[in-house]
């Protein structure tokens, strides 16, 4: 397996996608920001200070997506056909190891040249990282984990799917 972005002298460069075929492409990633439980009672009852936490942070998931190819060096600008960031908050006992927070679902779309993985992977981690800038005031112990790819679809390489998930 090579790697893409490296040349044969070793040097990075944007993969020359030219003559690649337009074909639809999908990718799906996810996301958890855990806290506090009296945190996640702020964000769901609508009380917290900065405002609505969830609608803003779906508005910049989406915003971070159309925006990744300025954020990732080699990443191609893609003219996006489809954004959409959906967070569910999760209580205690939902998740396997007690944490409480919110899941963040990240659905990107494009026909294009070249695949669509990292928006989705962008909108997800963007849609947490607004959730802790909003909250950071009232908790800073909030984290970030489980980003990750679940599902990609077009292209040559056709459907992938994470096996774990």
């Amino acid at each position: 397996m090579e790697l893409t972005h490296i040349d044969s002298n070793g040097d990075v460069r944007m993969v020359d996608v030219s003559q690649k075929a337009d074909t639809e492409r999908i990718a799906v990633a996810e996301g958890f920001i855990f806290m506090h439980q009296e945190t996640l009672d702020l964000i769901t009852s609508g009380e917290a200070k900065k405002g609505d936490v969830l609608a803003c942070a779906r508005v910049a998931g989406v915003m971070g997506a159309k925006r990744t190819s300025d954020l990732i060096p080699m990443c191609h600008p893609l003219n996006i056909t489809k954004a959409k960031v959906e967070l569910e908050p999760i209580a205690p006992g939902q998740r396997e190891d007690g944490r409480v927070g919110i899941h963040v679902m990240a659905t990107c779309g494009v026909t294009g040249k070249t695949g669509i993985e990292m928006e989705a992977l962008t909108a997800a981690s963007i849609a947490c990282l607004t959730i802790y800038d909003m909250c950071k005031a009232v908790d800073r112990g909030m984290g970030i984990c489980d980003i990750r790819l679940l599902r990609k679809d077009g292209g040559k390489t056709g459907l992938w799917l994470r096996e774990d998930s």
